[in-house]
């Protein structure tokens, strides 16, 4: 004898239909919810670019200061722009001295003068400028404490564009060509201590 399945009426049809049909929706929403959950874990613990500490503009290299007893003295090194665009050193400061200024050497009447460069330091794009014995400098006037071979001096250059960058010099005994100190008038921007002197006199940067 042969059994015929039983017979299902169109109203049972049609909720077997919404039954099949709303599990299906709560399984697609299931599955999203699980996936944003995903993305906002982590794009909460991965590190963005705007959380990191930005990368100075400026860099300097192979920084070191000659040692003095008193009186003034110089810095030198290699800064190294790291932007697109030119970069100028305006001033500078360092705890170690009473009135820092950005200096150039020229040739007065045969005699090699240190004064007060105008322009400051400016460094090309993706540039480098040198500072050493004999050329462009950083000096470090009235000076606080004896510095000796081996010291760090901690330097704060000021930039154009408003923000610093700081770097540290090792002092090492340095025997160099008399130079004449000519004073002049320190440019905007440059710090300085109120009390401090630009005396003139000879120095060996």
């Amino acid at each position: 004898m042969t059994t015929n399945p039983p017979a299902f009426s169109p109203r049972s049809r049609v909720f077997t239909r919404f039954v099949v049909v709303v599990a299906l929706a709560l399984a697609a929403c299931g599955s999203r919810s699980d996936s944003g959950g995903a993305s906002a874990t982590s794009a909460t613990t991965a590190p963005t670019s705007a959380s990191s500490p930005a990368a100075s503009q400026v860099t300097v290299s192979d920084a070191w200061v000659k040692t003095t007893q008193s009186g003034m003295t110089a810095a030198f090194g290699t800064l190294t722009n790291l932007t697109h665009h030119k970069v100028s050193v305006t001033g500078a400061s360092a705890p170690a001295s009473g009135m820092v200024e950005l200096h150039e050497v020229v040739t007065v009447n045969g005699v090699p003068q240190m004064r007060l460069k105008q322009s400051g330091f400016v460094i090309a794009a993706h540039g480098t400028h040198t500072l050493a014995p004999g050329g462009d400098h950083i000096m470090l006037m009235n000076i606080t404490q004896p510095i000796t071979a081996g010291d760090t001096v901690t330097i704060t250059l000021l930039l154009s564009d408003g923000t610093s960058a700081s770097f540290d010099a090792v002092a090492k005994d340095f025997s160099g060509a008399n130079e004449t100190y000519h004073p002049g008038t320190s440019m905007p921007g440059m710090t300085s201590s109120p009390t401090g002197s630009t005396a003139g006199g000879t120095m060996t940067p």
